[in-house]
């Protein structure tokens, strides 16, 4: 998802009530019927307002770019790019 957060939201409080409501209208339909609800955690990256449209082509065509190089893999390369530790404890679990 790309979204522009207002400053006076905080991200745990939208992830909270996105993943509920989200919960609540999956375990309703009977696509979804194996769905048990989201993971605890989540993660959250900023992105330049110049950069808005590459991440929306990206989210657009993610389906067929993710048939060559594994979300994981992906995830797991920009947050080693990034510098940022992974917890495998709790790495995609």
């Amino acid at each position: 998802m790309l979204i522009d957060l207002h400053p006076s939201i905080a991200l745990a409080d939208l992830m909270r009530d996105l993943k509920t409501s989200t919960s609540v209208w999956l375990k309703q339909q009977k696509e979804f019927s194996h769905f048990e609800g989201w993971a605890d955690g989540y993660a959250a990256l900023t992105v330049s307002y110049g950069d808005k449209n590459m991440v929306i082509e990206y989210i657009k065509n993610q389906q067929e770019h993710h048939k060559k190089e594994s979300f994981t893999d992906e995830f797991r390369q920009l947050l080693l790019k990034e510098g940022i530790k992974i917890d495998e404890l709790y790495f995609m679990k």
